[in-house]
């Protein structure tokens, strides 16, 4: 099998450890090319891979999809469960569904593209460093403590489906200390973390915004322009001591 011929692997019934060991493998023989059907909560898929390979996945894979990946791309037609992309460091995860909770955990590079929504403390943990910057774009909504102790990189939420002041739950930005999360559409600043401010981005910001959204339009077939119906707010933290005097609130 050369490096351009998918492998395809029915994963009924199969339990994680063979199915991530069967990649593994396969990996080593050359294979760069997977396509899993049948995906139903096996843990860990393509976790610590590295390189030019791409995984595309029919059904739900369980936790730590894609985590501490380096490099390859995986696509997921369905949901995903808890942890999407822990820890990676570049690559690129793409969800035709919603995503669980602590999407992008200590995420330091590549970009996490869901359609639908996202869980609880999507970004907590985020950083960048040098040439390192971690993305997260959801299309939904996000449910608590999004962004929480986020270091660095871009959270965006767009709201598809959604009134602007349900886009986000409590707690947002709660220690967060760096990086930059772009909301489309404001929410109740009671809703917010006592480290962050919601201001309006600057120019620089939505350029930002810019080098990423169209790529994640053109993976769910969205209008760009669409999505200019409501403008973009931005949060940010406003001091460097994020704990303050207070731990919890």
């Amino acid at each position: 099998m050369n490096a351009e011929t998918a492998a395809v692997i029915d994963a009924s019934g199969v339990h994680y450890r063979d199915l991530n060991r069967g990649i593994r493998e396969a990996v080593t023989r050359g294979t760069r090319r997977f396509k899993i059907e049948n995906a139903c909560g096996q843990r860990y898929i393509g976790d610590g891979l590295t390189g030019d390979i791409s995984i595309t996945i029919k059904g739900t894979p369980g936790n730590d999809l894609g985590a501490f990946m380096d490099g390859p791309t995986i696509e997921v037609f369905g949901n995903a469960q808890d942890g999407v992309g822990n820890t990676m460091n570049a690559g690129l995860i793409t969800v035709h569904g919603d995503a669980g909770d602590i999407a992008g955990h200590s995420m330091r590079g590549g970009r996490i593209y869901v359609k639908g929504s996202v869980g609880y403390r999507t970004g907590i943990h985020m950083k960048a460093y040098k040439d390192l910057f971690p993305v997260v774009i959801a299309g939904g909504r996000a449910r608590d403590f999004l962004g929480e102790y986020m270091a660095g990189g871009l959270l965006v939420i767009l709201g598809l489906g959604f009134a602007a002041e349900e886009i986000a739950g409590d707690f947002v930005g709660t220690g967060m200390h760096g990086g930059m999360i772009l909301l489309r559409g404001a929410v109740d600043e009671r809703k917010l973390g006592k480290e962050v401010r919601m201001t309006e981005p600057a120019r620089a910001d939505l350029e930002i915004l810019d080098r990423y959204l169209p790529e994640y339009c053109r993976a769910f077939e969205l209008d760009p322009a669409s999505l200019k119906d409501r403008p973009f707010v931005k949060l940010a933290p406003y001091t460097h001591r994020p704990y303050g005097k207070h731990y919890a609130y």
